[in-house]
Protein backbone atom coordinates (compact mmCIF):
# COMPACT_ATOMS: atom_id res chain seq x y z
CA UNK A 1 0.00 0.00 0.00
CA UNK A 2 2.94 2.88 0.48
CA UNK A 3 2.87 5.30 -2.02
CA UNK A 4 6.33 5.96 -2.41
CA UNK A 5 7.72 7.78 -5.86
CA UNK A 6 4.14 8.73 -5.90
CA UNK A 7 3.51 12.06 -8.05
CA UNK A 8 2.41 13.81 -4.73
CA UNK A 9 5.65 12.20 -2.63
CA UNK A 10 7.59 14.10 -5.58
CA UNK A 11 5.73 17.30 -5.05
CA UNK A 12 6.19 17.07 -1.57
CA UNK A 13 9.92 16.87 -2.07
CA UNK A 14 9.74 19.64 -4.26
CA UNK A 15 8.07 21.19 -1.67
CA UNK A 16 10.39 20.49 0.72
CA UNK A 17 13.39 21.92 -1.51
CA UNK A 18 11.95 25.75 -1.40
CA UNK A 19 13.44 27.82 0.66
CA UNK A 20 11.31 29.43 3.86
CA UNK A 21 10.72 32.90 2.13
CA UNK A 22 9.84 30.76 -1.10
CA UNK A 23 7.57 28.55 0.65
CA UNK A 24 5.91 31.79 2.03
CA UNK A 25 5.20 33.55 -1.23
CA UNK A 26 4.04 30.91 -3.13
CA UNK A 27 1.51 29.80 0.54
CA UNK A 28 -0.05 33.43 0.22
CA UNK A 29 -0.69 33.90 -3.63
CA UNK A 30 -2.23 29.94 -3.96
CA UNK A 31 -4.41 31.45 -0.81
CA UNK A 32 -5.24 34.92 -2.08
CA UNK A 33 -5.91 32.41 -5.26
CA UNK A 34 -8.42 30.86 -3.81
CA UNK A 35 -10.26 33.89 -1.74
CA UNK A 36 -10.58 35.29 -5.58
CA UNK A 37 -12.00 31.73 -6.42
CA UNK A 38 -9.98 31.02 -9.27
CA UNK A 39 -9.95 28.01 -10.52
CA UNK A 40 -6.27 26.10 -9.64
CA UNK A 41 -6.06 22.76 -9.49
CA UNK A 42 -4.24 20.85 -6.85
CA UNK A 43 -4.12 24.15 -4.86
CA UNK A 44 -5.31 22.44 -1.67
CA UNK A 45 -2.91 19.82 -1.89
CA UNK A 46 -0.19 22.33 -2.39
CA UNK A 47 -1.33 24.73 0.33
CA UNK A 48 -1.43 21.72 3.13
CA UNK A 49 2.05 20.77 2.12
CA UNK A 50 3.84 24.08 1.84
CA UNK A 51 1.53 24.29 5.87
CA UNK A 52 3.14 21.24 6.90
CA UNK A 53 6.68 22.35 6.08
CA UNK A 54 6.08 25.15 7.89
CA UNK A 55 5.05 23.55 11.42
CA UNK A 56 7.44 20.47 10.64
CA UNK A 57 9.84 23.57 11.31
CA UNK A 58 8.33 24.62 14.35
CA UNK A 59 8.07 21.18 15.51
CA UNK A 60 11.75 20.87 15.10
CA UNK A 61 12.43 24.08 16.66
CA UNK A 62 10.37 23.30 20.14
CA UNK A 63 11.92 19.63 20.78
CA UNK A 64 15.48 20.91 20.30
CA UNK A 65 14.75 22.84 23.16
CA UNK A 66 13.73 19.54 24.93
CA UNK A 67 16.94 18.19 24.38
CA UNK A 68 17.98 15.70 21.35
CA UNK A 69 17.61 12.01 23.80
CA UNK A 70 14.33 13.36 24.83
CA UNK A 71 13.34 14.59 21.24
CA UNK A 72 14.39 10.69 20.53
CA UNK A 73 12.14 9.04 23.49
CA UNK A 74 9.05 11.05 22.12
CA UNK A 75 9.63 9.97 18.60
CA UNK A 76 6.62 7.40 18.32
CA UNK A 77 4.41 10.33 20.23
CA UNK A 78 5.48 12.63 17.18
CA UNK A 79 2.24 11.90 14.85
CA UNK A 80 -0.23 11.96 17.52
CA UNK A 81 0.85 15.43 18.84
CA UNK A 82 -1.17 18.65 18.35
CA UNK A 83 0.56 21.88 18.35
CA UNK A 84 -2.47 23.74 19.99
CA UNK A 85 -1.64 24.73 23.77
CA UNK A 86 -5.36 23.29 25.03
CA UNK A 87 -6.45 21.61 28.45
CA UNK A 88 -9.31 19.75 25.81
CA UNK A 89 -8.81 16.55 25.70
CA UNK A 90 -8.73 14.77 21.91
CA UNK A 91 -8.70 11.51 21.80
CA UNK A 92 -5.57 10.08 20.35
CA UNK A 93 -4.19 13.10 20.85
CA UNK A 94 -1.56 14.99 23.05
CA UNK A 95 -0.34 18.83 23.17
CA UNK A 96 3.35 19.43 22.15
CA UNK A 97 3.35 21.83 25.44
CA UNK A 98 2.46 18.57 27.60
CA UNK A 99 6.06 16.68 26.39
CA UNK A 100 8.40 18.80 28.29
CA UNK A 101 6.68 18.77 31.48
CA UNK A 102 6.40 14.69 31.43
CA UNK A 103 9.82 14.45 30.06
CA UNK A 104 10.57 16.43 33.34
CA UNK A 105 8.86 13.90 35.56
CA UNK A 106 9.91 10.66 34.34
CA UNK A 107 13.82 12.40 35.08
CA UNK A 108 12.51 13.62 38.47
CA UNK A 109 9.92 11.68 39.79
CA UNK A 110 9.25 8.15 37.88
CA UNK A 111 13.37 6.44 37.02
CA UNK A 112 15.75 9.38 37.58
CA UNK A 113 18.71 7.16 37.76
CA UNK A 114 17.55 5.18 34.83
CA UNK A 115 17.08 8.11 32.61
CA UNK A 116 20.33 9.58 33.61
CA UNK A 117 21.81 6.88 32.43
CA UNK A 118 20.01 6.84 29.35
CA UNK A 119 20.72 10.50 28.37
CA UNK A 120 24.37 9.58 29.28
CA UNK A 121 24.26 6.69 26.53
CA UNK A 122 22.56 8.27 23.44
CA UNK A 123 23.99 11.36 23.95
CA UNK A 124 27.67 10.52 22.43
CA UNK A 125 25.76 8.60 19.99
CA UNK A 126 23.73 11.14 18.56
CA UNK A 127 26.66 13.42 18.68
CA UNK A 128 28.55 10.67 16.43
CA UNK A 129 25.73 9.92 14.02
CA UNK A 130 24.97 6.49 15.17
CA UNK A 131 21.75 6.74 14.98
CA UNK A 132 20.83 2.85 14.98
CA UNK A 133 22.41 2.32 18.08
CA UNK A 134 20.94 5.54 19.57
CA UNK A 135 17.57 4.36 18.63
CA UNK A 136 17.90 1.01 20.07
CA UNK A 137 18.76 2.67 23.16
CA UNK A 138 16.08 4.41 23.07
CA UNK A 139 13.71 1.51 22.64
CA UNK A 140 15.08 -0.41 25.07
CA UNK A 141 14.68 2.80 27.43
CA UNK A 142 10.65 3.42 26.17
CA UNK A 143 10.08 0.01 27.52
CA UNK A 144 11.43 0.24 30.53
CA UNK A 145 9.31 3.90 30.74
CA UNK A 146 5.82 1.27 30.17
CA UNK A 147 6.71 -1.23 32.81
CA UNK A 148 8.03 1.18 35.33
CA UNK A 149 4.49 3.52 34.91
CA UNK A 150 2.25 0.44 34.74
CA UNK A 151 3.56 -1.31 37.88
CA UNK A 152 3.33 2.07 39.91
CA UNK A 153 -0.40 2.50 38.83
CA UNK A 154 -1.14 -0.85 40.25
CA UNK A 155 0.60 0.36 43.33
CA UNK A 156 -1.71 3.23 43.43
CA UNK A 157 -4.72 2.05 41.91
CA UNK A 158 -6.67 1.96 44.88
CA UNK A 159 -5.43 5.03 46.56
CA UNK A 160 -7.09 8.22 45.59
CA UNK A 161 -4.97 10.67 47.48
CA UNK A 162 -1.89 8.90 46.17
CA UNK A 163 -3.21 9.17 42.55
CA UNK A 164 -3.78 13.08 43.02
CA UNK A 165 0.19 13.32 43.93
CA UNK A 166 1.17 11.10 40.75
CA UNK A 167 -0.70 13.44 38.75
CA UNK A 168 0.29 16.40 40.05
CA UNK A 169 3.97 15.21 39.18
CA UNK A 170 3.00 15.31 36.12
CA UNK A 171 3.09 18.95 35.97
CA UNK A 172 0.58 18.92 33.37
CA UNK A 173 -3.30 19.93 33.28
CA UNK A 174 -4.41 16.52 33.17
CA UNK A 175 -1.53 14.95 34.69
CA UNK A 176 -2.46 11.10 34.93
CA UNK A 177 -4.33 10.99 31.58
CA UNK A 178 -1.91 12.49 29.77
CA UNK A 179 1.10 10.08 30.95
CA UNK A 180 -1.46 7.10 30.09
CA UNK A 181 -1.63 8.48 26.72
CA UNK A 182 2.07 8.89 26.38
CA UNK A 183 2.54 5.40 27.58
CA UNK A 184 -0.43 3.28 25.52
CA UNK A 185 1.67 4.80 22.68
CA UNK A 186 4.88 3.61 23.48
CA UNK A 187 3.28 0.08 24.31
CA UNK A 188 1.78 0.14 20.88
CA UNK A 189 5.07 1.80 18.99
CA UNK A 190 5.78 -0.89 16.77
CA UNK A 191 2.27 -1.77 15.73
CA UNK A 192 1.31 1.51 14.65
CA UNK A 193 4.63 1.42 13.53
CA UNK A 194 3.60 -0.71 10.94
CA UNK A 195 0.70 0.28 10.30
CA UNK A 196 2.19 3.96 9.31
CA UNK A 197 4.91 2.07 7.38
CA UNK A 198 2.02 0.42 4.89
CA UNK A 199 -0.19 2.64 4.43
CA UNK A 200 0.22 5.40 1.35
CA UNK A 201 2.21 8.37 2.04
CA UNK A 202 -1.47 10.52 0.49
CA UNK A 203 -4.69 9.27 0.17
CA UNK A 204 -7.07 11.42 -2.36
CA UNK A 205 -9.88 9.70 -2.00
CA UNK A 206 -10.92 7.20 0.89
CA UNK A 207 -13.17 4.82 -1.39
CA UNK A 208 -13.65 1.36 -2.61
CA UNK A 209 -10.32 -0.46 -2.56
CA UNK A 210 -8.37 1.67 -1.19
CA UNK A 211 -11.20 2.16 1.90
CA UNK A 212 -11.42 -1.88 2.26
CA UNK A 213 -7.77 -2.00 2.46
CA UNK A 214 -7.05 0.27 4.81
CA UNK A 215 -10.03 -1.05 6.60
CA UNK A 216 -8.21 -4.33 6.67
CA UNK A 217 -4.89 -3.08 7.77
CA UNK A 218 -5.92 -1.74 10.81
CA UNK A 219 -8.30 -4.71 12.22
CA UNK A 220 -5.21 -7.16 11.24
CA UNK A 221 -3.17 -4.78 13.19
CA UNK A 222 -5.61 -4.06 15.96
CA UNK A 223 -6.60 -7.67 16.88
CA UNK A 224 -8.88 -7.18 20.10
CA UNK A 225 -6.96 -4.45 21.49
CA UNK A 226 -9.99 -1.53 21.32
CA UNK A 227 -7.36 0.87 22.37
CA UNK A 228 -5.56 1.10 19.08
CA UNK A 229 -8.17 2.32 16.76
CA UNK A 230 -8.47 5.44 18.03
CA UNK A 231 -4.47 6.22 17.43
CA UNK A 232 -4.25 4.07 14.08
CA UNK A 233 -7.04 6.45 13.06
CA UNK A 234 -5.16 9.13 13.86
CA UNK A 235 -2.53 8.00 11.30
CA UNK A 236 -4.79 7.25 8.60
CA UNK A 237 -6.15 10.62 8.88
CA UNK A 238 -2.78 12.66 8.74
CA UNK A 239 -2.42 10.77 4.87
CA UNK A 240 -5.79 12.29 4.09
CA UNK A 241 -6.11 15.07 1.47
CA UNK A 242 -10.00 15.14 3.08
CA UNK A 243 -9.68 14.28 7.19
CA UNK A 244 -12.95 14.13 7.77
CA UNK A 245 -13.33 11.13 4.84
CA UNK A 246 -11.68 8.76 8.41
CA UNK A 247 -15.44 8.66 8.87
CA UNK A 248 -15.92 6.19 5.77
CA UNK A 249 -14.00 3.89 7.90
CA UNK A 250 -16.98 3.78 10.96
CA UNK A 251 -20.06 3.10 7.91
CA UNK A 252 -17.88 0.55 6.34
CA UNK A 253 -17.19 -1.40 9.76
CA UNK A 254 -20.71 -1.55 10.17
CA UNK A 255 -21.99 -1.26 6.41
CA UNK A 256 -24.63 1.43 7.41
CA UNK A 257 -24.52 4.68 8.01
CA UNK A 258 -26.66 4.82 11.32
CA UNK A 259 -25.29 6.38 14.57
CA UNK A 260 -26.59 3.63 16.40
CA UNK A 261 -25.07 0.90 14.69
CA UNK A 262 -21.69 3.36 14.67
CA UNK A 263 -21.94 4.27 18.03
CA UNK A 264 -20.90 0.53 18.73
CA UNK A 265 -18.28 -0.56 16.83
CA UNK A 266 -14.77 0.69 18.06
CA UNK A 267 -14.49 2.65 14.20
CA UNK A 268 -17.21 5.01 16.44
CA UNK A 269 -13.65 6.39 17.08
CA UNK A 270 -13.11 7.97 13.56
CA UNK A 271 -16.84 10.64 14.12
CA UNK A 272 -15.32 11.31 17.39
CA UNK A 273 -11.91 12.30 16.03
CA UNK A 274 -13.37 13.98 13.32
CA UNK A 275 -15.74 16.11 15.78
CA UNK A 276 -12.39 16.87 17.71
CA UNK A 277 -10.57 17.71 14.32
CA UNK A 278 -13.39 20.44 13.65
CA UNK A 279 -13.45 21.60 17.06
CA UNK A 280 -9.53 22.07 16.22
CA UNK A 281 -10.02 24.39 13.42
CA UNK A 282 -12.62 26.33 14.83
CA UNK A 283 -10.02 27.51 17.45
CA UNK A 284 -7.69 27.76 14.54
CA UNK A 285 -10.28 30.04 12.80
CA UNK A 286 -10.37 32.33 16.12
CA UNK A 287 -6.82 32.33 16.32
CA UNK A 288 -6.35 33.76 12.53
CA UNK A 289 -9.15 36.16 13.07
CA UNK A 290 -7.15 37.52 15.93
CA UNK A 291 -4.74 37.88 13.65
CA UNK A 292 -6.23 39.41 10.85
CA UNK A 293 -4.99 36.69 8.65
CA UNK A 294 -8.22 37.18 5.99
CA UNK A 295 -6.01 35.54 3.31
CA UNK A 296 -5.32 32.24 5.39
CA UNK A 297 -8.36 31.33 6.55
CA UNK A 298 -9.90 30.43 3.24
CA UNK A 299 -8.46 26.41 2.98
CA UNK A 300 -9.83 26.28 7.09
CA UNK A 301 -12.82 27.41 6.62
CA UNK A 302 -13.49 24.86 4.00
CA UNK A 303 -12.31 22.12 5.86
CA UNK A 304 -14.54 23.23 8.36
CA UNK A 305 -17.55 23.01 5.78
CA UNK A 306 -16.34 19.59 4.11
CA UNK A 307 -15.80 18.30 7.52
CA UNK A 308 -19.58 19.47 8.52
CA UNK A 309 -21.08 18.42 5.63
CA UNK A 310 -19.46 15.31 5.09
CA UNK A 311 -20.31 14.71 8.94
CA UNK A 312 -24.09 15.80 8.23
CA UNK A 313 -24.26 13.09 4.82
CA UNK A 314 -22.45 10.10 5.02
CA UNK A 315 -23.77 9.30 8.53
CA UNK A 316 -27.61 9.35 9.78
CA UNK A 317 -27.35 11.42 13.28
CA UNK A 318 -30.13 11.25 15.10
CA UNK A 319 -31.15 14.61 16.20
CA UNK A 320 -31.05 13.63 19.63
CA UNK A 321 -27.80 11.81 19.41
CA UNK A 322 -24.53 12.89 21.07
CA UNK A 323 -22.74 13.42 17.64
CA UNK A 324 -25.44 15.52 15.89
CA UNK A 325 -25.86 18.06 19.11
CA UNK A 326 -22.03 18.81 18.85
CA UNK A 327 -21.94 18.94 15.19
CA UNK A 328 -24.92 21.44 16.24
CA UNK A 329 -22.62 23.46 18.54
CA UNK A 330 -19.78 23.86 16.65
CA UNK A 331 -21.86 25.17 13.62
CA UNK A 332 -23.51 27.78 16.35
CA UNK A 333 -19.73 28.36 17.85
CA UNK A 334 -18.83 28.78 14.11
CA UNK A 335 -21.40 31.32 13.05
CA UNK A 336 -20.67 32.81 16.33
CA UNK A 337 -17.06 33.30 15.61
CA UNK A 338 -17.60 34.58 12.05
CA UNK A 339 -20.70 37.15 12.82
CA UNK A 340 -18.45 40.61 13.97
CA UNK A 341 -16.26 40.22 10.87
CA UNK A 342 -18.94 39.40 8.55
CA UNK A 343 -21.56 41.84 9.57
CA UNK A 344 -18.42 44.86 10.35
CA UNK A 345 -17.94 44.83 6.69
CA UNK A 346 -20.07 46.96 5.13
CA UNK A 347 -19.92 50.02 7.49
CA UNK A 348 -16.04 49.49 6.93
CA UNK A 349 -16.49 50.13 2.98
CA UNK A 350 -19.22 53.01 3.97
CA UNK A 351 -16.73 54.47 5.95
CA UNK A 352 -14.16 54.53 3.29
CA UNK A 353 -15.97 55.46 0.37
CA UNK A 354 -18.48 58.22 2.24
CA UNK A 355 -19.22 61.16 0.28
CA UNK A 356 -17.26 64.38 2.26
CA UNK A 357 -17.57 67.92 1.35
CA UNK A 358 -14.25 69.30 0.75
CA UNK A 359 -14.09 71.57 3.92
CA UNK A 360 -13.08 67.77 5.75
CA UNK A 361 -10.43 66.73 3.73
CA UNK A 362 -6.90 67.74 4.26
CA UNK A 363 -5.18 69.47 1.56
CA UNK A 364 -3.16 66.35 -0.22
CA UNK A 365 -4.68 63.70 1.75
CA UNK A 366 -5.28 59.62 0.23
CA UNK A 367 -6.91 57.01 2.23
CA UNK A 368 -4.66 55.14 4.05
CA UNK A 369 -3.62 52.37 2.18
CA UNK A 370 -3.18 49.51 4.86
CA UNK A 371 -7.14 49.90 5.55
CA UNK A 372 -8.11 49.64 2.67
CA UNK A 373 -6.32 46.33 1.99
CA UNK A 374 -7.61 45.23 4.81
CA UNK A 375 -11.12 46.08 3.79
CA UNK A 376 -10.52 44.53 0.81
CA UNK A 377 -8.80 41.30 2.31
CA UNK A 378 -12.50 41.51 4.62
CA UNK A 379 -14.46 41.37 1.27
CA UNK A 380 -12.56 39.08 -0.01
CA UNK A 381 -13.30 36.84 3.46
CA UNK A 382 -16.96 37.38 3.13
CA UNK A 383 -16.79 35.94 -0.31
CA UNK A 384 -15.38 33.24 0.59
CA UNK A 385 -17.82 32.59 3.88
CA UNK A 386 -20.46 32.69 1.27
CA UNK A 387 -19.53 29.89 -0.80
CA UNK A 388 -19.22 27.82 2.62
CA UNK A 389 -22.46 29.81 4.58
CA UNK A 390 -24.70 26.55 4.20
CA UNK A 391 -22.89 24.16 5.79
CA UNK A 392 -21.35 26.96 8.86
CA UNK A 393 -24.99 28.14 9.37
CA UNK A 394 -24.28 31.86 8.40
CA UNK A 395 -26.15 31.51 5.19
CA UNK A 396 -28.61 34.09 5.82
CA UNK A 397 -25.87 36.35 7.54
CA UNK A 398 -23.88 36.45 4.32
CA UNK A 399 -26.65 36.83 2.12
CA UNK A 400 -28.08 39.83 3.39
CA UNK A 401 -24.40 41.36 4.31
CA UNK A 402 -23.24 40.69 0.68
CA UNK A 403 -26.51 42.18 -0.23
CA UNK A 404 -25.90 45.36 1.40
CA UNK A 405 -22.27 45.71 0.14
CA UNK A 406 -23.60 45.33 -3.38
CA UNK A 407 -26.23 47.80 -3.54
CA UNK A 408 -24.23 50.67 -2.22
CA UNK A 409 -21.28 49.86 -4.19
CA UNK A 410 -24.22 50.19 -7.30
CA UNK A 411 -25.55 53.00 -6.25
CA UNK A 412 -22.80 55.22 -5.15
CA UNK A 413 -20.13 53.96 -7.93
CA UNK A 414 -21.52 57.03 -9.76
CA UNK A 415 -21.29 59.90 -6.98
CA UNK A 416 -17.86 58.73 -6.67
CA UNK A 417 -17.31 59.81 -10.37
CA UNK A 418 -19.21 62.81 -10.11
CA UNK A 419 -17.43 64.00 -7.16
CA UNK A 420 -13.38 63.43 -8.81
CA UNK A 421 -14.63 65.32 -11.78
CA UNK A 422 -15.66 68.08 -9.71
CA UNK A 423 -12.68 68.09 -7.38
CA UNK A 424 -10.46 71.21 -6.84
CA UNK A 425 -6.38 70.93 -6.34
CA UNK A 426 -6.74 70.46 -2.38
CA UNK A 427 -9.16 67.37 -2.50
CA UNK A 428 -8.33 65.90 -5.76
CA UNK A 429 -5.48 63.08 -4.63
CA UNK A 430 -8.44 62.12 -1.80
CA UNK A 431 -11.20 61.71 -4.04
CA UNK A 432 -8.87 59.61 -6.31
CA UNK A 433 -7.92 57.61 -3.62
CA UNK A 434 -11.47 57.21 -2.78
CA UNK A 435 -12.26 56.02 -6.69
CA UNK A 436 -9.23 53.37 -6.81
CA UNK A 437 -10.76 51.98 -3.44
CA UNK A 438 -13.74 51.66 -4.98
CA UNK A 439 -12.48 50.23 -7.99
CA UNK A 440 -10.73 47.35 -6.03
CA UNK A 441 -14.08 46.24 -4.08
CA UNK A 442 -16.39 46.12 -7.08
CA UNK A 443 -13.31 43.69 -8.89
CA UNK A 444 -14.18 42.05 -5.63
CA UNK A 445 -17.81 41.89 -5.46
CA UNK A 446 -19.13 42.46 -9.77
CA UNK A 447 -15.74 40.91 -11.27
CA UNK A 448 -12.85 42.44 -13.42
CA UNK A 449 -15.02 43.82 -16.28
CA UNK A 450 -17.38 45.75 -13.44
CA UNK A 451 -14.72 47.40 -12.17
CA UNK A 452 -12.79 48.05 -15.93
CA UNK A 453 -15.99 50.13 -16.22
CA UNK A 454 -15.96 51.83 -13.75
CA UNK A 455 -11.93 52.45 -13.76
CA UNK A 456 -12.77 53.96 -17.24
CA UNK A 457 -15.33 56.40 -16.14
CA UNK A 458 -13.11 57.22 -13.68
CA UNK A 459 -10.57 58.40 -16.19
CA UNK A 460 -12.65 60.02 -18.05
CA UNK A 461 -13.66 62.32 -14.91
CA UNK A 462 -10.05 62.90 -13.80
CA UNK A 463 -8.92 63.60 -17.83
CA UNK A 464 -12.40 66.05 -17.48
CA UNK A 465 -10.65 67.88 -14.31
CA UNK A 466 -7.43 68.19 -15.59
CA UNK A 467 -8.84 70.42 -18.97
CA UNK A 468 -11.34 72.29 -16.96
CA UNK A 469 -8.39 72.99 -14.85
CA UNK A 470 -6.42 73.94 -17.48
CA UNK A 471 -8.55 75.91 -19.40
CA UNK A 472 -9.13 77.65 -15.90
CA UNK A 473 -5.51 79.17 -16.07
Amino acid sequence: MAGDGSPVEKLRNLLRDLKPEARAQLMAELERGMLRGQEMPGAELVIRELREGLRAANRKTETDRVGNPARLFFAPIEPFVIDEAVDQHYQARIPRAHLEPIWAWIGRDLMKAETDAYVNDVSPLLASGDTAKAEQAAKTFQDLVVRRFQETMTKISGDDKARRRFAAQVGTPRGLDDAAEVIAILRMRDALAAVAARLPARIANLSDDQLDAVKALIDQAAGRQQQFFGYALVLVMSRLVAPWQLIRLATKAVESDLASRIAGSPYAAAVTIVLGEVDRFIRQLKSDLKRGQMAEIALLLKDIHDAARGLRTEINLALDSPWARQLAAARAEIADVLKSNIESMPARVRRLLRPRPTKEIAAGSVLNADEVAETEALIEFVGTCRNYAGELAINEMTMRTYTELQNYLESHGNSLVDALRGAGASDRSFRQSQMDAAVRFCGKVFGADYAATLAKAAGVAAQSDRKAAAAKA
